[in-house]
């Protein structure tokens, strides 16, 4: 036993304090090289060096550590205070202050081992069904007419969002559809609010355009946003969805699924909804231009009109030749009136002259044709047979008698001559030998 009364002889030498503390880190370093420790993230600090310096704490001890910067800048963990990690390195002794300290390799969220194998079976299995494929993704509209917004009631990322589409966009009507964020609850109540606001689409037309944003975590945090219920629904969207989830560094099977993906909740806000000043000074840039182009047209019209003026030279002469052109152009008209005036008057007699040569040939045609009717008219005359002496005899209503047979003694007749008449009365009846008696 050492006794600080004794004095110092050479059996027992005394340690440098830079040898005694290499000794130490020596003797750390072969004992625990390559462990892995497992705690919350406390002070955090970058240096301007690029190394970062934090404390690794839990509820029995706290160890401070070093994540120099070629390892830090390797890591895909963005560290910040009171993250839960598991960080892989070895332990040292940092002798300019005789300090224990934890070298960090690499970081990586706690218990991401068997999360983030869950997370890629996931990403391989929703992928093969082909609800990230490339064809399926839309275009933002340039001027959404609504925004739908999903996330929590409470989160910090609906605060972020709101206050960019105010700055942004404030005559932007903004529809919140809450729901649970984090927790065994969250993938049902994001999936039922993604479908009411679906109905609205449908039913409306509105939201034009639907944002899926929470705030950042680690990936147990995050998890609702890969249930596969979840990425099925916002893949099924009828208009545009940007997700918005977590941080930079934080990826989401949502993100895939969605239609865009933004890095954080207010980065969401601002691919969505066009800044205001950014269109009043495209507007006043248009102006500008519009404005430019009309004085250019004006200008170019005046220049024409001056040109006119030089060719039109002087108004008496110019009146000069419209009137001599003018009286040429009533000369010709009054001789093609004239023209044609007598070309129809001489066309009218020709017309007449034609008319009475048909009448005339049509009467005479006429007038032969009624003396052959006259002719054989007259040769059907039955007086014109009288004359040769022959008689028409009738009985006394006007029946002619052809045969004996018609008439009996002391019957009356009538006797027709070519020059009167005669009353006769039959006193006896002879048939001829061919009629019967």
């Amino acid at each position: 036993m050492f006794d600080a009364t004794s004095p110092v002889t050479s059996e027992e030498p005394a340690w440098s304090v830079g040898a005694l503390v290499t000794a130490v880190g020596d003797a750390l370093r072969a004992r625990f090289d390559a462990v892995r420790v497992r705690g919350e993230v406390s002070g955090y600090l970058r240096a301007g060096s690029g190394h970062a310096y934090f404390t690794l704490k839990d509820a029995q001890g706290q160890l401070r550590c070093a994540f120099f910067r070629r390892a830090a800048e390797a890591s895909a963990v963005a560290l910040r205070d009171g993250l839960q990690v598991e960080v892989l390195g070895r332990l040292d002794v940092y002798a300019a202050r005789g300090d224990l300290q934890f070298v960090v390799e690499r970081v990586r969220l706690a218990g991401q081992g068997q999360l983030y194998e869950q997370f890629l079976r996931l990403k391989a299995q929703l992928q093969a069904e082909g609800w990230f494929d490339a064809a399926r993704k839309r275009a933002l509209p340039a001027w959404p007419s609504s925004i739908g917004v999903v996330t929590s009631l409470d989160a910090a990322a609906l605060r972020d969002v709101a206050t960019t589409l105010a700055r942004r966009a404030p005559y932007l009507p903004v529809r919140l559809y809450p729901s649970a964020v984090q927790g065994a609850e969250a993938p049902a109540q994001l999936c039922s609010a993604l479908r009411r606001a679906y109905q609205d689409h449908e039913a409306h037309g509105q939201p034009a355009v639907l944002l899926l944003v929470r705030g950042g975590g680690s990936l147990e945090d995050l998890w609702a946003f890969n249930d596969p219920d979840v990425v099925r629904t916002v893949a099924q969207a009828p208009m545009p969805v940007i997700c918005g989830v977590g941080h930079e560094t934080d990826f989401t099977l949502a993100d895939f699924a969605a239609d865009v993906r933004a890095p954080t909740p207010t980065a969401a806000a601002e691919l969505c909804a066009p800044d205001r000043q950014t269109l009043l000074d495209g507007l006043q840039r248009q102006a500008e231009r519009l404005r430019s182009a009309v004085w250019r047209r004006l200008d170019g019209h005046a220049q024409h009109l001056d040109r006119l003026a030089q060719r039109l030279g002087r108004p008496s002469a110019l009146t000069a030749r419209e009137r001599a052109c003018v009286q040429a152009l009533e000369h010709r008209l009054q001789r093609a009136l004239v023209m044609g005036i007598d070309r129809r008057r001489q066309h009218g007699l020709r017309l007449e002259q034609g008319w009475h040569s048909a009448v005339s040939r049509t009467l005479e045609r006429h007038r032969l044709r009624l003396a052959r009717w006259q002719a054989q008219l007259a040769l059907l005359d039955p007086h014109r047979v009288l004359e040769r002496g022959y008689a028409l005899v009738t009985d006394e209503v006007g029946r002619v008698i052809t045969s004996t047979a018609q008439v009996h003694a002391g019957a009356p007749l009538r006797v027709d001559l070519s020059q009167g008449r005669l009353q006769a009365r039959v006193t006896g009846v002879e048939p001829s030998p061919a009629e019967p008696a």
